[in-house]
């Protein structure tokens, strides 16, 4: 079973706001209490947190499906829902969120850093936060947004200063080993090593990590064996050593022959370039080896790469090696642009921008903007008082007179949303809120002048007095 895992596809689900509450006030002595009903909670967002102590990814190869909770609806005696708990997925550094078309989301690299993945939904307001003086006891309250739902892409950069290329069985893992605390595992055969592993070296007063990238073969950058698999992580790295085996016994192969291949392979993977390169010829504990050494070096250093000769399995030669990687290091550090502090840009919004738009299509109108989608989402649409409401906030919004000016006629259909999640009807210019028997024009409440007339002293709604 894999044990590493560097890119996987995300369903992330924010959980959905608590619907607001209808309620009125009924206690003794309090005939006209008012609406006490509370909001709904908020849903719970779905948030990527960087964690130093994770390495790999496969948690969510195994659990893809992540959902936030969602929030409590609102209660009466004006007590709001409460809000869900975000769901906090811990992912490594170098952590890249992409959507499935490659669009980049976000770079997840220093320790703590976040991201929302998906937003929880909004509350819905309960009939008390809807009150007015034009509206004084709203029967009706907006329901919860629904969760914003999204697939992403998780991929694993590794972080590491300093990138080991080269073939299978080149030396890569145990120069890892030798020149860190890290044990990676090593044995005498090709593609032993599966995962990228990582190393801290300490030279002189430089700390830099290092990291083999397992897998490359001719072919690699088109898929061919696990190159393409692990290229990615070469990405980061601020050095490039090539480890180049001097005792290699297949036939066809030589030590500037597998450069000149690996080099190949990372042009054509590409954006590497600008790195600065070393040569490392490792097995120079083998007498073969040595001689194989000694010839290639002078043709090396002629192509401009400063050479080293080691042996992973007795050390020689490795100090000097890491010093030089270190001095490439720190000159990687020192060239690095300084980030400035986050800067907040403030874009007011243009003059004539609406909010929303009208086009006209074959099956009608259709309205897009997140005020309007949001209204609709939240409308309950079993409730007359709520679709008055609505149409109030469309109409001062602008949106009906919108609809007179591109050409719509009293009746023809009208979408709000978009084509996969529109609500559709039949357009009445000028819809009073509340068509219930109960109801008056808009604006008013004649449930509440009603229960005026029922009270002592008080009299009928056109001014008669009954009393003796």
């Amino acid at each position: 079973m894999a044990t590493f895992v560097d890119r996987v596809v995300l369903h992330a689900q924010g959980g959905d706001g608590g619907n607001g509450c209808v309620s009125i006030l009924r206690e003794k002595f309090k005939p006209l209490g008012g609406p006490d009903g509370g909001n709904g909670g908020r849903g719970g967002d779905v948030v990527a947190v960087v964690d130093p102590g994770v390495t790999t990814l496969l948690e969510f190869h195994h659990g893809p499906h992540r959902r936030a909770g969602n929030g409590k609806p609102g209660q009466g005696s004006n007590r709001n829902g409460a809000a869900a708990d975000d769901i906090v997925l811990r992912v490594p550094s170098g952590t890249v969120v992409t959507t499935p078309k490659g669009e980049v989301l976000a770079d997840l690299i220093a320790p703590g850093s976040s991201f929302i993945i998906a937003h929880g939904g909004r509350g819905g307001l309960g009939n008390a936060a809807l009150a007015s003086p034009r509206r004084k006891a709203p029967g009706f309250a907006l329901l919860g947004e629904p969760g914003e739902h999204r697939d992403v892409v998780l991929e694993l950069k590794t972080v590491a200063d300093v990138a080991l290329v080269g073939f299978p069985s080149a030396g890569k893992s145990s120069v890892v080993a030798a020149m860190s605390a890290a044990r990676p595992k090593i044995a005498d055969y090709p593609f032993t090593t599966l995962v990228p592993n990582l190393g801290v070296v300490t030279a002189g007063e430089v700390v830099f990590t290092m990291a083999d990238v397992p897998g490359l073969i001719p072919g690699a950058s088109e898929g061919k064996g696990l190159g393409l698999e692990f290229l990615r992580h070469v990405e980061r790295c601020s050095v490039l050593v090539h480890v180049l085996d001097c005792a290699t016994m297949e036939p066809g192969r030589d030590p500037v022959d597998d450069l000149d291949t690996i080099e190949r392979e990372l042009a054509q993977y590409g954006g590497l370039d600008d790195r600065p390169r070393l040569v490392a010829l490792n097995k120079i504990d083998v007498p073969d080896a040595r001689v194989m050494a000694d010839l290639v070096r002078p043709l090396l250093e002629e192509r401009g790469y400063p050479v080293y000769e080691i042996s992973a399995a007795t050390h020689e030669g490795l100090r000097p090696l890491s010093f030089a990687m270190a001095e490439r290091v720190m000159e990687a550090r020192a060239a690095q642009v300084v980030d400035e502090p986050v800067r907040v840009v403030i874009s007011p919004r243009a003059v004539d921008d609406e909010g929303f738009t009208v086009t006209e299509e074959p099956e009608g109108f259709r309205v897009r903007g997140a005020r309007p989608e949001r209204w609709v989402r939240q409308t309950d649409f079993s409730n007359d008082e709520a679709v008055g409401y609505l149409a109030d906030r469309l109409a001062r919004l602008g949106v009906e007179e919108r609809l007179l000016e591109v050409g719509a006629t009293p009746g023809c259909t009208v979408m709000i949303g978009p084509d996969d999640d529109a609500v559709v009807f039949e357009w009445q210019p000028s819809i009073y809120a509340g068509e219930a028997p109960h109801s008056g024009p808009r604006g008013s409440d004649v449930r509440l002048e009603a229960r005026l007339d029922e009270l002592p002293g008080h009299g009928h709604r056109d001014g008669a007095d009954d009393r003796p």
